[in-house]
């Protein structure tokens, strides 16, 4: 290992240190079960993101040695699972201003079995991420995906309206990076015949693929309770609202 990797792995494990500070403070809000204090259990989701932020943009692109990464990202990966879950939870209080006891319950839970998560299943999971990463066959398909996604992103149309809104609102809340809206063509007629818009979302590099599917399934959800018929494709929802204006 590098001068640099040592002192960045020093400087991440600080950060890590940081989080489990963090974490005890998160514990004694959610053990209070209460929606009165959701701004302090906002303003502790920030804080993990932005030491999340910290570890990802300076300090884990320097770290080379399998085994180290291996470790980082296990932790990493329990961190975004918590913040999503803190940022579902937050939303679910502004809208419902109602949360069922177990839900505080299944959060204290979570981060109580942090270590045997990190240890076991995440750590399974980030072999697997990890061995294909550097597997030139998988490397190759995920620059292909990358690609169509670049591509995908040409059409972009300026959107307006509630229903728009909402939508971005979901997708940035549930870990999107960009939403693009645009009409639909005859392509997407081949998954839904009565399609009218494409709702197209992306994610940052550092974020893990399968908030993909996490951010596709809050659309489709939500566009599921205003009845409306929806398709999730590639990073993208085809649907049959209609969330542009007529061309003039």
């Amino acid at each position: 290992m590098s001068y640099l990797e040592k002192k960045y792995s020093v400087k991440i494990r600080e950060v890590f240190e940081q989080l489990t500070i963090l974490d005890k403070s998160l514990l004694i809000q959610l053990n209070k079960k209460s929606v009165k204090n959701i701004n302090e259990i906002a303003k502790l989701c920030a804080d993990f993101n932005h030491n999340i932020n910290l570890i990802l943009k300076k300090y884990y692109p320097e770290i080379k040695e399998m085994n180290e990464k291996l470790n980082i990202k296990s932790t990493l990966k329990f961190y975004y699972d918590l913040i999503f879950k803190l940022t579902h939870l937050v939303r679910n209080i502004e809208n419902f201003k109602k949360i069922d006891q177990e839900y505080y319950e299944k959060l204290v839970e979570f981060i109580n079995e942090k270590e045997r998560l990190i240890s076991g299943k995440y750590r399974d999971i980030c072999t697997q991420e990890l061995t294909a990463f550097y597997d030139q066959n998988s490397r190759r398909n995920l620059e292909k995906i990358l690609i169509e996604k670049i591509e995908s992103r040409s059409r972009n149309y300026f959107t307006f309206g509630s229903l728009e809104e909402e939508i971005k609102k979901i997708a940035l809340l549930a870990g999107a990076s960009s939403v693009v809206i645009t009409v639909a063509d005859q392509l997407s007629k081949e998954d839904l015949k009565s399609a009218k818009s494409i709702i197209i979302f992306d994610i940052s590099e550092d974020q893990d693929f399968k908030y993909l599917t996490i951010i596709g399934g809050e659309i489709k959800k939500y566009l599921d309770s205003k009845n409306y018929e929806s398709v999730i494709k590639n990073g993208t929802i085809i649907t049959d609202a209609k969330l542009l204006p007529d061309e003039i």
